[in-house]
């Protein structure tokens, strides 16, 4: 006989996250595509500011770096990449894995004052940072406009 652990709010934790995932920040949603059901998920993300550059770190352990692309376009930049389910080892059965699995993406917006072409990222110890460095703005000069 196995004995198992009553948890009796768990179906409604489950429903609560399921139904109203938006509302209280970024958690994994349940989603269902042809007939499977996969969580959705994103990455922690802490944006930063130096007087040199901006910088935004997302947490991704277990992610390896040929599994994650970074990508400007249009003002906005996006961290997107898969982390891979660990195949069941021999002899190992799992009992509970709250870890996320699949694809992902996150998009911020750029400031104005972002060079663009001088955007880096680098990742160590399961935290990708990517540094934004930041350029001059010129300020508008004030035209004089003849009045004919």
């Amino acid at each position: 006989m196995s004995l198992i652990k009553w948890e009796p709010f768990r179906d409604f934790d489950h429903s609560f996250n399921r139904l109203l995932p938006s509302m209280f920040g970024r958690s994994p949603r349940w989603m269902s595509e042809n007939g499977e059901t996969h969580v959705e998920w994103a990455p922690s993300a802490n944006i930063s500011e130096t007087d040199t550059e901006y910088r935004i770190r997302a947490e991704l352990p277990a992610i390896k770096r040929e599994d994650v692309k970074v990508t400007i376009d249009q003002g906005m930049i996006t961290i997107q990449g898969e982390r891979k389910q660990e195949k069941e080892l021999t002899g190992e059965k799992f009992h509970r894995v709250e870890s996320m699995y699949g694809s992902f993406a996150r998009s911020f917006s750029v400031p104005d004052n972002v060079d663009e072409t001088s955007i880096r990222a680098d990742a160590k110890d399961g935290v990708l940072t990517v540094h934004l460095p930041k350029t001059k703005l010129e300020k508008a000069k004030a035209i004089e406009i003849k009045v004919q």
